[in-house]
């Protein structure tokens, strides 16, 4: 059985961050990495005004073919949030719900913390050595300002995205099988990253790689194989 896998980027990030996973996935599973407006070939398309701008215009891309075949969804980050509220989404419209949920690098939904840092309104020198110290981005990309002009701004609109989301608390828990990918290094605690265990009423399972926020890059085997691992049984 056929399996579409859904991924969707971090800020700042293209389908590109998931080009190679095929290479570690089984052959059951169809990887489709999701390309956000604004960037990659979708580059003079016009950035969302909200997560659920984003999330609207990934349902409607996705909707007939997830009627059609089995699927799953992974997002890290950003992405994370994105996936979670697509989940939604797909509940309210009735469709047929993704047979796993992968939520990497993200706290739970509900987790707001007091006195972080709103990088979407720093000045721009600020917020381009903030983003350098976050890692993530090459530093070589800052020294060619014809990409940096481009770049920035995507940059800077998905952390507004994410600073001005505000949870649903009426939301009732996904009935989805959940894993949860988490870097040892992260500015995360373990109850702001295992809390993702309230939002399913299946299971959830926990993972820690080794690796900051953007364990990612550096453990695409490690995550491809929990990938396969997770998938299989169905």
């Amino acid at each position: 059985m056929k399996i579409n896998l859904y991924s969707i980027p971090y800020a700042g990030g293209s389908s590109v961050v998931y080009n190679k996973w095929s290479e570690n996935l089984e052959s059951s599973v169809n990887i489709k990495p999701v390309e956000l407006s604004g960037r990659g070939k979708r580059f003079n398309e016009p950035l969302y005004k909200d997560i659920h701008e984003a999330v609207e215009d990934i349902f409607n891309n996705i909707k007939k073919e997830i009627t059609e075949t089995p699927y799953a969804l992974f997002g890290h980050s950003m992405g994370a949030l994105i996936a979670f509220e697509l989940a939604q989404r797909i509940r309210k419209a009735g469709l047929p719900s993704p047979i796993h949920i992968f939520i990497s690098g993200r706290s739970a939904p509900h987790v707001n913390k007091t006195g972080e840092k709103m990088y979407s309104r720093m000045e721009d020198a600020k917020f381009r050595q903030e983003v350098l110290n976050l890692g993530g981005t090459p530093k070589e990309f800052f020294s060619h300002p014809e990409l940096l002009e481009l770049f920035l701004p995507v940059l800077k609109n998905d952390f507004r995205l994410v600073e001005n989301y505000s949870y649903n608390y009426n939301y009732q828990p996904l009935n989805v099988d959940m894993t949860v990918l988490l870097g040892k290094d992260d500015d995360l605690t373990e109850t702001e990253g295992e809390s993702w265990s309230e939002y399913t009423t299946e299971s959830c399972e926990i993972n820690y790689l080794d690796g900051g926020h953007f364990f990612i890059n550096e453990q695409r085997l490690n995550i491809t194989q929990i990938i396969n691992d997770s998938l299989k049984i169905t």
